[in-house]
């Protein structure tokens, strides 16, 4: 008796929850969703467009790069690769009814290893296939010089990354906020410009948090690079960096304008050395304040971007494929 009552009841259930689907709206919208789904699937499978576009899709991919700690060049970032997203390629093709190549639609693709997932290491350069530089701006000093660079980056509407001193940014708080409210980058410089290979791990430890703590103090950010003074360094100096999240920066292209040279020697000098992922180090002098606008100019010219220090690190691609938007428009997604 008990066994049949059980029966009977899941019967009955059974028939309510059928019931219910079939009155449901929103159960068969959900069905028939489920449906439209399969069927476009199946209807796209063999269908010559998309089987056009899996076709190109070869000539287009590009593999992405992970970060490496490279024997030369140290900790290197990774780049973005490319591939064709095929789904969102066909439906743009669908509506015209035709195959084109040039309404093809591009993702970029993820490396496996990224920069935080390199042990720490010093940073010299961005990655070679990226075609863009930045421009170090170290400040200890040379605060004549530092409204006219800004006002040559604003008119060239060209960001940077300035590394400030802990002592300078305690003593020329304004300069620094005129600094930062123009959008420039602020890294650290340690606090009293010290040689970071002379110093034991604890002053190395206090000339870093001194700094970091000026820096939030006055302009309310925490840096996430380190210019080591003179570019001394040591394995403590980059690891205790990395302890307070800090990447030790070094460059590959100096302008050596604490030489003074004359403003086209050092533009010449450094337009001579280019090449994608520079890190172009420079400090508020003269030189630089007269040569800049034509170094700015040289460097656009030789079809470079010029990002801050983070945009250079990122894996976000500057190049794309021939046939994509290349101002990132439909043509490029970059969300996936």
């Amino acid at each position: 008796m008990k066994k049949t009552l059980i029966h009977t009841g899941i019967v009955l259930v059974l028939i309510m929850l059928t019931a219910g689907a079939l009155q449901n709206p929103f159960t068969l919208s959900y069905v028939e969703a489920i449906r439209e789904t399969q069927v476009e699937i199946v209807s796209t499978k063999d269908n010559p467009m998309v089987q056009q576009i899996t076709e190109k899709a070869k000539e287009y991919h590009i593999s992405p790069m992970d970060a490496r700690v490279d024997k030369v060049w140290k900790a290197v970032p990774g780049y973005n690769g490319v591939e064709v997203d095929v789904q969102k390629s066909y439906d743009k093709m669908e509506k015209l009814g035709e195959f084109d190549e040039k309404k093809l639609v591009f993702k970029e693709v993820e490396p496996h290893v990224h920069l935080e997932d390199l042990p720490p290491s010093p940073i010299f350069r961005g990655n070679e296939q990226k075609q863009m530089v930045t421009l170090l701006v170290n400040v200890a000093w040379g605060n004549e010089y530092i409204p006219e660079l800004l006002k040559t980056m604003n008119r060239q509407q060209v960001q940077s990354t300035f590394f400030l001193d802990g002592s300078w940014v305690h003593n020329n708080a304004t300069v620094a906020q005129m600094i930062y409210e123009e959008g420039h980058e602020i890294g650290s410089h340690a606090y009293s410009h010290p040689d970071m290979q002379k110093i034991s791990r604890a002053e190395i430890i206090d000339q870093m948090k001194r700094t970091n703590d000026v820096i939030d103090a006055t302009l309310g950010v925490t840096p996430r690079w380190f210019a080591p003074p003179g570019g001394s360094f040591t394995d403590v100096v980059v690891e205790e960096a990395a302890k307070l999240d800090m990447n030790t920066i070094l460059w590959s292209v100096d302008t050596i304008d604490w030489r003074k040279p004359q403003p086209q020697e050092m533009v010449d000098r450094v337009l001579g050395k280019l090449h994608p992922g520079a890190t172009i180090l420079m400090h508020p002098t003269d030189a630089s304040a007269k040569g800049l606008e034509k170094l700015i100019m040289g460097i656009k010219e030789q079809g470079y971007e010029i990002g801050t220090l983070s945009e250079l690190m990122a894996e976000t691609r500057t190049n794309f494929p021939q046939s994509s938007d290349k101002s990132r428009g439909s043509d490029f997604d970059t969300k996936n």
